[in-house]
């Protein structure tokens, strides 16, 4: 079923529109959050909550042309969050690590001014990636938002491991370079 009718039943409040968009979406969302809490039932958990505030929230969202990335931003939310409360104690260091590297290159939100600009900070990063040939920002992007391991990558895109890192670094530096032109601090 195609997405506009999935959320069409949405529309009407039909719990139908929970089995398709899981029957087609799924199996993508749990390896998404699989990838990031790193245990299967917690992966499912989070799998079911993102189905509970879709049924929530739409309406007022209308994602008819971008069903998947909705579903996706919100069980990624739903698994980091379950990340942060199961670590409190003990940090996930595959997080952290790519905290790290991020934050050579992406502001701190130091003040409610910078959460206003959240919004048109994602709107310069998308600039930044769209400038970008497609394989270095397929490569950026299932490193930063999937989460992918450097080893899944390379096997994913044919290329060594030090060709992703290197890619890596240098859209970072990238990136860094794109937000300080843009009037970000960094």
């Amino acid at each position: 079923m195609d997405d506009t009718k999935i959320i069409d039943l949405f529309f009407e409040r039909d719990e139908t529109a929970i089995r398709y968009a899981s029957e087609k979406y799924g199996n993508r969302l749990r390896s998404l959050s699989h990838s990031i809490v790193k245990d299967r039932q917690t992966a499912e958990e989070c799998e079911n909550d993102t189905y509970t505030e879709a049924w929530d929230t739409i309406p007022p969202h209308e994602p008819r042309s971008y069903l998947y990335a909705f579903l996706a931003r919100i069980i990624r939310h739903f698994s980091l969050n379950c990340c942060r409360n199961r670590s409190r104690l003990k940090r996930s260091a595959f997080i952290c690590e790519l905290s790290a590297e991020m934050e050579q290159c992406i502001p701190a939100p130091d003040d409610v001014q910078c959460r206003i600009e959240d919004k048109v900070f994602a709107d310069a990063i998308n600039e930044f990636l769209s400038r970008l040939d497609e394989e270095k920002r397929n490569i950026f992007v299932r490193r930063y938002w999937y989460l992918d391991s450097i080893a899944s990558i390379s096997e994913h895109f044919a290329l060594s491991q030090s060709k992703i890192k290197t890619t890596l670094f240098r859209c970072r530096n990238e990136l860094r370079e794109y937000l300080e032109k843009e009037g970000y601090s960094i």
